[in-house]
């Protein structure tokens, strides 16, 4: 039971970094502006994210589509915390990677629910190529999602036998 709060303080931490990250930079940065972080490759930029991570769907105007987007986020979240509950408690990094998701998830839906938005600010960019702006809970869930498919990778190859 102790180690299950460890899980809990890292949805925790992730909440909280990424809530009060966004409530800083909805309050010191207006709505568009940029600011330079380094010169040709990172800007705070705050944006209003009515669709998926990245911004997917974000330029939807169907209120049917976001209700399905909404639904949809809080399916899947419900089905990696079942996972989460599932797992094994000796499987610390699956069990981490699922606790940032969850985290990250957690974070854009009180976005959702209290602002009807989700607030980015992440512009990274080489040139005139930008990366869709994002937040620090779409990096609990990308960097989650990451540590899943390697876990997952590793243990085919374990799987494997060799000749």
């Amino acid at each position: 039971m102790k180690k299950n709060y460890f899980y809990f303080l890292v949805i925790i931490f992730w909440l909280i970094i990424d809530q009060v990250s966004k409530n800083l930079i909805s309050r010191l940065v207006g709505l568009y502006q940029v600011i330079p972080v380094i010169r040709g490759f990172f800007n705070l930029t705050r944006v209003h994210n009515r669709g998926a991570i990245f911004g997917f769907l974000g330029q939807a105007s169907n209120p049917l589509a976001l209700v399905l987007l909404n639904l949809g986020a809080l399916f899947a979240l419900g089905i990696v915390i079942y996972f989460f509950i599932k797992t094994p408690s000796e499987m610390t990094l699956t069990r981490i990677s699922l606790a940032l998701i969850i985290g990250g998830a957690l974070g854009n839906l009180i976005d959702r629910l209290f602002r009807g938005y989700v607030i980015d600010f992440l512009d990274f960019y080489v040139g005139r190529f930008h990366w869709p702006f994002f937040n620090l809970a779409d990096s609990g869930i990308t960097v989650g999602a990451i540590l899943l498919l390697y876990i997952l990778i590793r243990r085919k190859e374990k799987c494997i036998p060799s000749s």
